[in-house]
């Protein structure tokens, strides 16, 4: 038997590593966290890079004396080599983030754009077809507000907020209702429509356009590596999939 590390009065050894990863769950991050060095094993990072990362590590845990980071370093056993490749794992996972997908992020934000954009838009719902009917020309005419109809007729949440919604992402709503909402324009009140056990009364209050600055860049990067990062998932043999959760065939 082979101590591997000692933390307060628990010794890791050879003999126990593999059944503590396993009651602990942890074999899927590390089954996953080698895909990622394997990745990125070709990723470099400047000097000035590794210096401003390693600083920010010690930073992060408090470690601001030398004599703490010697002995940090080696309690855990790490060599400089190996204290810097895991100071800098997060600039190089966004370093091979770039350098993969960083080129077709505008024609995949393109793709995306119908999804991303946002909208504000009043609705109600209510289980009478023809009090749904009776409310939209109530509406049209312009007898009564939105808001008021909604507060007191509307038969969900959103007659706490006038009907009131937004914004939000196209895409994060069900797919019919998205559906809608992209064939309104701005102020057009939609004639009552079945949705499940309602009907549905809607009006586009507002359309926002995103625009592809370096947030929105970021987060598609991120897209891109997580579509990435399943599909690896899906080469894994069935116990590792096992290990991960992933359905496995029969």
């Amino acid at each position: 038997m082979t101590t591997l590390l000692s933390l307060d009065s628990f010794t890791f050894t050879d003999t126990n590593i593999i059944p503590l990863l396993t009651s602990y769950q942890l074999i899927p991050q590390l089954l996953g966290e080698q895909i990622l060095d394997r990745e990125i094993a070709t990723i470099q990072c400047s000097p000035e890079e590794i210096a401003q990362a390693v600083t920010s590590f010690y930073q992060f845990w408090g470690l601001t004396e030398e004599t703490q980071q010697l002995a940090w370093q080696q309690r855990y056993r790490l060599s400089t080599e190996q204290l810097e490749a895991m100071a800098t794992r997060k600039l190089r996972i966004e370093k091979y983030k770039e350098n993969r997908w960083g080129a077709i992020v505008p024609s995949y934000f393109f793709k995306r754009k119908g999804y991303l954009d946002r909208v504000i838009y009043s609705w109600m719902r209510l289980t009478d077809e023809g009090v749904a009917h009776e409310l939209y020309f109530r509406l049209v005419e312009g007898e009564q507000s939105f808001d008021e109809l909604a507060r007191r007729y509307a038969q969900g949440s959103e007659a706490i907020t006038g009907g009131l919604v937004g914004p939000v992402e196209i895409g994060t709503l069900p797919e019919n209702f998205a559906y809608l909402l992209k064939g309104c324009t701005v102020g057009q009140i939609n004639l009552p429509v079945r949705l499940g056990q309602h009907w549905v009364i809607m009006r586009l209050e507002q359309r926002i356009s995103v625009e592809l600055d370096q947030a929105m860049h970021k987060r598609l990067l991120q897209e891109q590596f997580e579509l990435w990062f399943r599909s690896e998932m899906e080469k894994l043999s069935g116990e590792e999939k096992t290990w991960l959760g992933l359905p496995t065939p029969q």
